[in-house]
């Protein structure tokens, strides 16, 4: 398993999950309107990204890779708390430390994303998302909830 605690990957979940919501769109859309090439140069250099704001840093993917507004939202959806943006991209985060080891993160950015289990991380009226790391990732490996 992957080392614990991975900063550029935290900040990358993060930021995808912040650019899903401000543009409407599921985190796999905006995982495909990133394409690998740039989601591995956030992650490359996401400890300089992180010394700016989170918004501007989103404003610049948006607009350098023309995202274009989706239906996608939610956070009208939910009928409960919305979890913040650092939360949900920590549940990324642990999920793909525990499923991917450390020469095969990128790899596993983009399967976690491109899975099932991406409608269900975004699903914030279910419990699923505050769960154990440990059972998330047993759900991940079972290809269903457990």
């Amino acid at each position: 398993m992957g080392t614990k605690n991975n900063n550029n990957l935290f900040f990358t979940c993060s930021l995808i999950e912040y650019i899903g919501r401000k543009i409407k769109r599921t985190r796999k859309e905006v995982t495909d309107f990133l394409g690998r090439g740039e989601i591995e140069r956030i992650y490359e250099y996401a400890d300089v990204f992180h010394c700016e704001p989170i918004a501007k840093i989103a404003d610049e993917f948006i607009k350098e890779n023309k995202m274009t507004e989706g239906s996608f939202d939610n956070e009208k959806e939910c009928n409960y708390t919305v979890p913040d943006y650092w939360s949900i991209g920590e549940v990324y985060e642990r999920l793909i430390e525990d499923s991917y080891s450390d020469t095969d993160i990128l790899e596993g950015i983009w399967e976690i994303y491109h899975s099932w289990i991406d409608a269900h991380i975004s699903d914030y009226n279910t419990d699923f998302y505050y769960q154990s790391r440990d059972y998330i990732a047993a759900c991940y490996k079972a290809g269903e909830i457990i």
